[in-house]
């Protein structure tokens, strides 16, 4: 293998194995669906100020805890606030939480994953070591603890969300380099002289990004859910962010009498969390068929 070979064989062997993977997404149901609801959150998202009239932080009391209607078609909080128009505005900080809370993940996992399974020795065995003692911890304690100790806040929320996420990528990167650094590519690229680094930018990275991105995918749903979850109980976004979680928090006391203030942000939240989720079941799939073939 001449070092031309070994420089160029990872890139094109990625490029290809991203084209099947899309072709076989085409074709699952599954991956559409998702794909269509996570393109119409990010178009709402996007444009929400044109979507809606109304100001999703003004109160109007003269419009208290108002059923759905013409007027405004999911109906209006006890601040008398156009639900539909924070359910929109929600999408934005969604979509900012999950995608934040996966890029910290992917750089804090991805990184420690690819120099435990590449180094080894005690290297490895100090960041395993590591990641097995944060796992040890319930994610719902650590998360909990660090959202309680850091605040509420969007921030804090992503913050606090990342730190029970990383561990996963670490373990997954580790797993796939370990299979990876032993092939005959990679020792060609130490034969000819490439530097760690570059060995593991070229050469390594590109053959773990597969697994790594259909778990980003399903992450960002998983993270969604995380930062609603600690909004509900109170850690997370504060009145009067039209944050999802916080909204079915305040709903909570009206389920009686006033159903859709807390239905409506549970619904967004749920086919939101569902839309990724069947992407990256799709996604994983695709880049891994022999899953598709066990699962049939």
């Amino acid at each position: 293998m001449t070092a031309l070979d070994s420089k160029a064989r990872p890139r094109d062997f990625t490029d290809s194995y991203l084209r099947t993977a899309v072709r076989r997404m085409k074709k699952d149901k599954a991956a559409v669906a998702g794909t269509f609801i996570i393109g119409l959150l990010i178009l709402v998202a996007l444009a929400a100020p044109l979507l809606t009239k109304y100001d999703p932080l003004e109160q109007n009391y003269d419009e208290l805890l108002l059923p759905p209607s013409a007027s405004h078609p999911l109906g209006t909080d006890q601040y008398g606030r156009d639900l539909l128009t924070r359910i929109i505005y929600g999408c934005r900080y969604a979509l900012l939480i999950g995608v934040g809370v996966v890029i910290i993940q992917f750089l804090v996992g991805v990184s420690l994953g690819l120099i435990a399974g590449y180094f080894g020795g005690s290297v490895e065995s100090a960041i395993m070591r590591l990641t097995d003692v944060m796992l040890s911890i319930p994610s719902v304690v650590l998360a909990v603890t660090i959202a309680g100790f850091l605040g509420g806040g969007i921030q804090n929320v992503i913050i606090a969300v990342s730190a029970i996420g990383w561990r996963a990528y670490t373990r997954l990167v580790r797993a796939e380099v370990l299979a990876i650094k032993e092939k005959a590519f990679v020792e060609a690229a130490r034969a000819i002289g490439c530097g760690h680094l570059r060995i593991i930018l070229r050469h390594i990275l590109p053959y773990t990004m597969g697994p790594v991105i259909a778990y980003s995918s399903l992450a960002v749903g998983i993270s969604i859910l995380w930062a609603a979850a600690l909004s509900f109980l109170g850690l997370g976004a504060q009145p009067p962010t039209p944050e999802w979680g916080a909204m079915l928090a305040d709903g909570r006391e009206y389920m009686m009498d006033a159903w859709w203030i807390a239905t409506f942000p549970g619904l967004a939240i749920m086919f939101t969390v569902l839309g990724f989720n069947f992407f990256g079941d799709a996604l994983r799939n695709a880049l891994d068929p022999k899953m598709e073939r066990e699962r049939r």
